[in-house]
């Protein structure tokens, strides 16, 4: 299902936090879980994975996640406000110690002058540690874009355990 460079990616992250002692969380938009799912594709990631959440929709992003409205109004779903409070939300309503969040516009529709398609933002939040949040754009068709923000969800979390 998953290519084997994100296979062996996921396998090593679930390593390092089982070693650190810690737990995931994942909310996910554009990506509609294939973070969680690359995950919790390998055999023994149920100490290591806490819960996702795929939070397609606005309201999904406010009920779930706390996302407040206000930023979902003047900022969009595809944002650095909007990311960086998914991941937070995803900590808060867990158990776990990081959450990552992907949202964005993988196409082929949904863009806009100032958000193309392919415009994907990403939080990671970690107990104790102020917010990541990055911002990326990549080629290609929605399989693509998908695919390269798997990758840097996976990517974002190797990087809060440092």
């Amino acid at each position: 299902m998953f290519s084997q460079p994100i296979r062996q990616t996921a396998t090593d992250l679930l390593e390092r936090y089982r070693r650190a002692g810690l737990r995931i969380a994942t909310a996910e938009s554009c990506t509609g879980g294939l973070v969680a799912a690359a995950l919790t594709a390998i055999a023994g990631s149920s100490d290591v994975v806490e819960r996702g959440f795929v939070t397609y929709t606005n309201d999904a992003k406010e009920q779930q996640l706390g996302v407040p409205r206000l930023a979902l109004l003047a900022y969009g779903a595809v944002s650095e406000p909007v990311a960086r409070a998914m991941a937070e939300g995803a900590l808060r309503e867990s158990l776990a110690d990081v959450a990552v969040s992907v949202t964005g516009i993988a196409g082929p529709g949904g863009a806009t002058a100032d958000k193309p398609v392919g415009l994907v933002h990403f939080g990671a939040a970690r107990r104790g540690h102020a917010t990541l949040v990055e911002r990326h754009v990549y080629p290609g068709d929605r399989d693509a874009v998908r695919a390269a923000a798997l990758a840097t969800a996976l990517a974002l979390l190797g990087r809060s355990l440092d």
